[in-house]
């Protein structure tokens, strides 16, 4: 399918969405780097290095996205590189990438976005496709109103105490958990991990906002809940 199809085949999924009020909260696994060999290569030597660290083997490294459809539209939810048009790929929020001294420079941030009509750049290289979490259009409302209030910790720092870095995994999983779902149930595929994703629940978790977070998708859930829905 080439990329026009595709695009205008999104198009239609939304247009339908639209007119009969469905929503759909997605869960992407991306091979991280797939589409950058300097990326791919500095996650391969890091993995290596943890491995050896750690005493295991080496695992698949991988970088998670949303995708959230609801009446209103879609939106791409994922982190990457402060790009210089933020404002134009739906960037709400950055943070900075080692330290926050060196935050002045926009290639040592990082950047939120809540992309509407968005694109996963790497979409097509996803592990068995995307997950589809829930399909309750109050929950994926919920979840894109938290999008502001997420943490922007010092990317690669454990500032939550978690025992591991903060990364796009931990912006995530913060919201997937804030939003009420049982984010430590939502492994990536088999033989790889996400690094940064337990930093994320535990931040949620840790939030002063958590409890009318957790209230509010409690009464969000739908009459026939996903087993991924806490309860």
């Amino acid at each position: 399918m080439t990329g026009s199809m595709a695009w205008a085949g999104r198009r239609a999924v939304v247009d339908t969405a639209r007119r009969e009020g469905k929503a759909s909260i997605r869960l992407y696994w991306v091979p991280l780097g797939a589409g950058g060999h300097s990326v791919r290569l500095n996650g391969r030597v890091f993995e290596a290095a943890s491995a050896i660290h750690e005493r295991r083997h080496r695992r698949d490294l991988y970088h998670s996205a949303l995708e959230v459809l609801t009446p209103g539209g879609r939106f791409v939810i994922e982190v990457a590189p402060v790009p210089r048009e933020a404002a134009r790929y739906g960037v709400v929020s950055q943070g900075a990438v080692g330290s926050r001294r060196l935050q002045g420079f926009r290639w040592m941030r990082y950047g939120l976005r809540c992309w509407r009509d968005g694109v996963i750049p790497d979409r097509a290289e996803a592990v068995k496709g995307p997950r589809e979490l829930d399909r309750d259009a109050r929950r994926a409302e919920l979840l894109l109103a938290l999008v502001p209030s997420v943490p922007m910790h010092v990317w690669g720092r454990d500032e939550t105490g978690a025992g591991e870095m903060w990364t796009s995994n931990s912006v995530i999983s913060w919201l997937l958990t804030s939003s009420g779902f049982r984010t430590e149930l939502l492994d990536p595929p088999a033989g790889g991990r996400a690094p940064g994703w337990r930093a994320g629940i535990v931040a949620a978790r840790d939030s002063t906002v958590q409890g009318a977070c957790a209230s509010k998708s409690m009464s969000a859930a739908s009459e026939a809940p996903s087993p991924l829905i806490s309860r």
